[in-house]
């Protein structure tokens, strides 16, 4: 694979790593400790990771296994993640961490492995294996975000999130589609504080749509984990505005994401 890809690699067994250490001190108490994610607690969560890191290692492995499996999940309809989620809920926090690890390990084998150029299948258009791999680094990061929430754990920004905050923005288009809006007519910038004081930004500098803030944030809000009116978002042009209402960088129904924060204490967040 070429740098860039080795480095997305790298990222995204950082990101597994991080979320591993969260994981290992936890009984099996700790595992049934429900998350922001209504109805799944942190076994649900890993579960998830595991189980589409496998999907995905299939996608890269073997195009007609993939294809089967593919129907069969899509057979399941719009509630698919809950209905897969329920299938390993007999097993034990340590049997789903165990197999959280190996998948990572085998995904990563298996993505390293596919020639520069090759579209792998999935649920929506073929895309690459650096897409195949960004893909899984945003939902460990959205995933690990839900366990670290139901921890009361807090988690420190890195670098990594340049890569989800650039899927967001490649995937603006994308967040008015499914909601069935209008696709924006006016170009839009992005410009995100990075975690160590920089500036990560896309699209043209005079764009009429702008939004700003910190990275965090932005990658907060396209991965539906926080409310935009928790988030320190600035927009500029009416589309931008209404991005805040409808962004969203997974495939998939579109989802309603979190409610806002209240300030009575009877509401959950």
């Amino acid at each position: 694979m070429a740098v860039d890809a080795a480095v997305l690699v790298a990222d995204v067994a950082a990101e597994a790593a991080d979320l591993a250490t969260l994981l290992r001190p936890l009984d099996e108490n700790g595992w049934r400790t429900p998350t922001p994610a209504k109805g799944w607690d942190i076994l649900d969560q890993i579960a998830h990771l595991a189980f589409w890191d496998e999907v995905a290692t299939l996608a890269a492995t073997d195009a007609e296994g993939f294809a089967v499996e593919r129907q069969a999940l899509v057979s399941l309809g719009d509630d698919f993640a809950d209905v897969v989620a329920a299938r390993f809920r007999d097993r034990t926090g340590a049997e789903v961490f165990g197999w959280f690890l190996q998948a990572r390990r085998e995904l990563l084998a298996a993505l390293v492995a596919v020639p520069d150029g090759t579209k792998l299948p999935w649920f929506g258009p073929p895309m690459s294996a650096a897409s195949s791999l960004t893909a899984r680094l945003m939902e460990t990061w959205a995933h690990g975000q839900d366990v670290a929430d139901a921890l009361g754990a807090s988690r420190i920004p890195t670098r990594r999130l340049r890569h989800i905050a650039r899927l967001g923005v490649a995937t603006i288009a994308w967040s008015f589609a499914v909601h069935g809006r209008p696709a924006p007519t006016a170009p839009f910038r992005v410009e995100l504080s990075a975690p160590d004081g920089g500036l990560w930004a896309w699209g043209p500098p005079d764009a009429a749509n702008v939004v700003r803030g910190p990275a965090r944030d932005f990658c907060l809000l396209v991965t539906q984990r926080r409310h935009r009116s928790a988030l320190a978002l600035t927009t500029t042009g009416t589309e931008a505005a209404t991005f805040l209402e409808v962004a969203q960088i997974f495939a998939g129904p579109p989802a309603a994401g979190r409610a806002p924060i209240s300030q009575t204490p009877e509401q959950p967040r």
